[in-house]
């Protein structure tokens, strides 16, 4: 188990994250975990920031209820209004943007989780970029499409961590005996080109 952004105790996927249990071990990205600080540093970015849009797909069970439960418990106690937009398909894209455009938010935050948005974040940063929509993502992959901030976990620390376990499960270890890392390192990057 390596890059899932879901808790994988309450996903039922590990007993605890110091004795797993079962076959599955590995690193966890503390993805789902972070709205509230990806909130947070918006917030600080763009201080009039009072109304965010937030772009998620609801088939992907850790961002559904990231949205639905975490988010708007933190954009309570930072003063923010959150409207949420479901994309489900590509479809959806055309329809959203417009009623953004409407809507007028001062943010938009993108979790790229799912198999629609995370292929289509060039297409998302764009419409931030044409907009004049400062945006947030979970990766930093978005800034390189054109977004604007990103936090979250060290993607590139994670997967070096991997050949940790292979190398022990190799030798041996049982994925049982192995605790769940969580990330110690997260990176907070601004795409300088997109804020001027």
């Amino acid at each position: 188990m390596t890059g899932t952004g879901l808790d994988p105790v309450k996903a039922g996927l590990v007993e605890s994250l110091a004795h797993p249990g079962g076959n599955i071990t590995g690193l966890t990205t503390l993805n789902t975990e972070l709205g509230g600080k990806r909130l947070e540093l918006l917030k600080e970015a763009v201080p009039k920031l009072a109304r965010v849009a937030v772009l998620h797909d609801p088939a992907n069970p850790g961002s559904f209820r990231e949205v639905r439960e975490d988010i708007p418990v933190a954009a309570r106690a930072l003063g923010l209004a959150v409207q949420t937009w479901e994309i489900q398909t590509v479809e959806d894209f055309d329809r959203v943007f417009a009623a953004l455009n409407k809507d007028r938010p001062d943010g938009l935050y993108v979790p790229l989780s799912g198999s629609v948005l995370r292929p289509n974040v060039k297409r998302i940063a764009n419409f931030a970029l044409k907009s004049r929509l400062p945006s947030l993502y979970d990766e930093t992959s978005a800034l390189e499409a054109g977004g604007l901030i990103s936090y979250g976990a060290d993607l590139a620390e994670n997967y070096r961590r991997v050949a940790y376990y292979v190398g022990k499960i190799l030798n041996g270890a049982k994925p049982a005996d192995l605790p769940v890392e969580q990330p110690t390192k997260f990176e907070f990057v601004i795409n300088l080109k997109t804020a001027k």
